[in-house]
């Protein structure tokens, strides 16, 4: 018997669900929806066949949108606790990479999304997908620097295309449905956040945490 996997993104302003059969794809969906996350990612996954129920549930873990990725794990665990399945994460910047990689061709190529406070998330990839290096926040002159020569895609490019018009804007954001792309053990990361970059509150001095 296959093993059914749902698989959901919200960590940018795309909320995308995708619901598997073993590696066949039975049902998804991908809407833009900027935010209201929480309130489109329930009745999404209801809409998909059986419900969306499935054996192992596979979640964004970010980097991206601090509430897109706590709606995202909030649900996972939620639905994991509620149908006894499983639930595991995988990155944002690497599910754009895989996608990027079969579609564009290339042999390398960088994914620069949109960070908040003016900073963007940067990580680069050589084929078959390999991260090159770590997921890190940069200001948008920082991470152009860093570019170099390979080609970039996500939503941090219009930032960069800002500093220096001969890089083309490529807004791709995640698709759920590009999940079972990544290796097995890029599928495997514990369901916790990875924010890329401290938070936005802060505590104040001398106030427990």
């Amino acid at each position: 018997m296959t093993q059914r996997t749902l698989v959901i993104d919200t960590t940018t302003a795309a909320c995308s669900v995708a619901l598997f059969d073993g590696d066949k794809l039975i049902d998804a969906a991908h809407d833009v929806v900027g935010r209201g996350h929480a309130e489109r990612l329930v009745p999404m996954i209801a809409a998909l066949a059986d419900g969306g129920r499935a054996d192992r549930i596979l979640v964004d873990v970010g980097p991206g949108s601090f509430t897109g990725i706590r709606v995202g794990i909030a649900a996972a665990r939620g639905l994991a606790l509620g149908w006894g399945a499983t639930a595991s994460g995988y990155g944002s910047l690497a599910l754009i990479a895989a996608a990027g990689l079969r579609d564009r061709g290339v042999s390398m190529l960088a994914v620069v999304t949109e960070g908040g406070h003016g900073e963007v998330f940067m990580q680069r990839f050589a084929a078959p997908l390999t991260a090159l290096d770590s997921p890190r926040s940069l200001t948008p002159a920082a991470a152009l620097a860093a570019l170099g020569d390979t080609p970039a895609i996500g939503t941090g490019t219009r930032w960069l295309a800002g500093l220096d018009p001969a890089v083309p804007i490529d807004e791709t954001l995640p698709d759920a449905r590009d999940a079972l792309l990544l290796p097995a053990e890029l599928r495997a990361l514990a369901p916790v956040p990875f924010y890329g970059r401290a938070p936005d509150a802060k505590v104040p001095q001398g106030r427990p945490a």
